[in-house]
């Protein structure tokens, strides 16, 4: 077996999680980890599987995209490349980051700058623009995992003096308070 990243683009519509899922069991693959969202109209999904090492990724590809083609979908399959990271186990935080504000262009720009200087990751991140003043029509949560070197408490600065600057409520809470209070 090999590890393939599969992405899976198009109109949303129902069904196509089912016939991904069910175009990788019919040909002996397993998925590991899927991650999808619906943007506006727009599907986007993303799937690792394991699939068969004797099976070509070209070949997975062109079969799969027969399969969802009909469904104006759009596919595209690689390999997981192994990562390869020094020996030092580091275990980053998780922290959940939320903006709320007025609509401006720029804004995720903006605030991933600041995380990335800081050499922190983001795992997962939403925004919705609805556009206009009110701030709770335009919010954005970052996911992310600050690695145990970072400075935390000039993170959080640069991130509140910037959202200050954009005129942006920023919250900063561990991912474990965020997930206990944002419970449904």
């Amino acid at each position: 077996m090999k590890k393939v990243i599969i992405s899976v683009l198009g109109i949303d519509r129902p069904g196509i999680i089912a016939t991904v899922s069910r175009f990788l069991y019919e040909n002996e693959s397993n998925i590991e980890n899927v991650s999808q969202t619906s943007l506006q109209s727009e599907f986007a999904g993303i799937f690792i599987a394991t699939v068969p090492a004797a099976v070509p990724i070209p070949e997975i590809e062109q079969k799969l995209a027969d399969t969802v083609g009909p469904m104006g979908l759009q596919v595209h399959v690689k390999p997981v490349e192994p990562r390869h990271e020094n020996n030092t186990a580091t275990v980053a935080e998780s922290f959940v980051i939320t903006t709320r504000g007025p609509d401006q262009k720029g804004l995720v720009a903006r605030i991933t700058a600041i995380i990335a200087r800081h050499q922190v990751n983001i795992t997962n991140c939403q925004a919705i623009f609805k556009g206009g003043k009110d701030p709770n029509a335009n919010i954005m949560i970052y996911e992310v995992d600050i690695p145990p070197q970072a400075d935390q408490s000039a993170l959080f600065r640069d991130l509140r003096e910037k959202g200050a600057e954009l005129s942006l409520q920023v919250s900063i809470q561990h991912r474990d308070i965020f997930m206990t209070l944002n419970r449904i």
